[in-house]
């Protein structure tokens, strides 16, 4: 079963992008699936929000970061020294349960599909047996609306939507920074909507590119 799970996924990553950058991605999920315990390989197109009359006009198709790219990312930023993470879009809980593993204390995630949410929970659950001390919750959420703890200093987004949606999430941030200055990082992976984060005072302070479509930023404010 696993085995016909990762073939999938390698004839879905090698049709749309090319079979190096497949077989790249398929080696690192296996390897980290493995590592973690957790089961968070595939592609969703959330076709399962549309049947149930759910707008996913603004969202995108659900695919996890490869496990390397988030190693480059969480290490560069050592993201042992954040208090609060926060996942939007979180599917089936990826990088929340690798951030756990770099031992952030609180972690939270949101995620609009209720059934990757439930999945996610799974592998949360999973991670916490492995990481007791650290404090783990994913929301069954829209981003659109959802306001950002006012202790979240790191947050993590893997391209989850358009720029009408990014837009409402940076206001949102923007609202929970005025309630508590603070300095805030935001890893963006697949960053499509760079130019947005500019226009919102962002700066670029890393960027990080391979295989031509493994690509992220690092912005902070």
């Amino acid at each position: 079963m696993q085995s016909l799970k990762y073939l999938r996924y390698f004839v879905y990553l090698a049709t749309n992008w090319n079979i190096r950058i497949a077989w790249h991605i398929i080696q690192n999920d296996i390897k980290g699936e493995k590592k973690f315990g957790i089961n968070t390989t595939g592609v969703d197109n959330l076709k399962n929000l549309e049947k149930k009359g759910i707008d996913i006009s603004n969202a995108t198709i659900y695919m996890p970061v490869s496990y390397d790219v988030l190693d480059e990312f969480f290490t560069k930023i050592n993201l042992a020294s954040y208090h609060h993470f926060l996942d939007i879009g979180s599917g089936k809980a990826r990088a929340m349960c690798v951030a756990a593993s770099y031992g952030v204390p609180k972690i939270s995630g949101i995620e609009l599909s209720k059934e990757l949410y439930l999945q996610g929970n799974e592998n949360i659950r999973l991670t916490q047996e492995e990481f007791p001390a650290t404090k783990m919750k994913a929301f069954n959420n829209d981003a659109f609306y959802f306001e950002i703890e006012n202790d979240v200093d790191c947050i993590f987004m893997f391209n989850p939507f358009d720029e009408m949606i990014m837009s409402a999430v940076l206001e949102n941030i923007e609202t929970s920074l005025e309630y508590n200055p603070r300095k805030i990082r935001i890893i963006y992976i697949n960053p499509l909507q760079k130019e947005l984060f500019k226009e919102w005072g962002y700066k670029e302070v890393f960027h990080f590119k391979k295989l031509e479509y493994l690509e992220g930023s690092i912005f902070e404010k």
